[in-house]
């Protein structure tokens, strides 16, 4: 059985059929992205957004803040048009950042993500989560998820400071696949938005799972299936061991 982008959508166990057939075969591994992948974070980062913006008096539509996704802010202030015209896009982003920081919300894990790495630790599937995102909110992000499953263990990570490129560009996903040592073409991943999508195609990954957190599966053009969560990609992994 085999997925075509842009193919008709399938449902979660056909999904998991594929994924356990791909996830089975020599040298397989996953990369997943962390916000809206792993955890259910975009409003989160929106409401950050949001708060910083409207603390300088700047009304910023829902749909602009929207373009930030999945991506490495400070690649996106310098070419998105706004309020923030000719200011230091790294600057803006650390005040996002501080932002965030000092909001009591916490992300809530996308259902069968703590399973998911504990799963991975227990059948020896090699994983790396590949984000936008700056390390120690990663590694906080993903240190939450362990703590709900005492299986679970720390995945690889690239972060934002990682790379010279973000996504979409292929580096991000270039980067996960060497650090799991694997062809990418023999590589999963899942991703909840278009510039994740797109940069793990360019880089080659054989299949890529959109996750439908953030985003109607209509809208994540390029990913071969869509699933509403992290289930079925758990059931494939603990597959290996059967």
């Amino acid at each position: 059985m085999g997925l075509t982008p842009g193919g008709p959508l399938l449902d979660p166990a056909e999904v998991e059929d594929v994924l356990a057939e791909r996830l089975a075969q020599p040298g397989a591994g996953l990369l997943l992205d962390l916000d809206g992948t792993l955890v259910d974070s975009e409003p989160v980062h929106r409401a950050a957004f949001g708060s910083y913006f409207a603390s300088r008096g700047w009304q910023v539509p829902d749909d602009v803040v929207r373009q930030f996704m999945g991506r490495r802010a400070t690649e996106v202030f310098p070419v998105l048009d706004g309020p923030w015209r000719g200011e230091d896009p790294l600057a803006l982003t650390d005040a996002v950042v501080a932002e965030l920081g000092r909001t009591t919300a916490r992300p809530m894990p996308v259902p069968g993500a703590a399973g998911l790495l504990a799963a991975c630790a227990a059948t020896g599937l090699p994983v790396v989560v590949v984000t936008s995102a700056r390390r120690s909110w990663a590694r906080g992000a993903v240190d939450r998820l362990i703590e709900q499953d005492r299986d679970a263990r720390a995945p690889g990570f690239v972060t934002a400071e990682d790379c010279t490129e973000g996504k979409p560009h292929p580096e991000p996903y270039e980067r996960g696949a060497r650090l799991i040592g694997a062809d990418p073409a023999r590589l999963v991943a899942a991703e909840d938005a278009v510039a994740g999508i797109a940069s793990a195609r360019a880089a080659g990954v054989g299949l890529v799972i959109g996750m439908t957190t953030s985003l109607d599966a209509a809208e994540l053009t390029g990913a071969d299936a869509c699933l509403p969560d992290l289930t079925a990609v758990e059931k494939a992994v603990r597959r290996r061991s059967v």
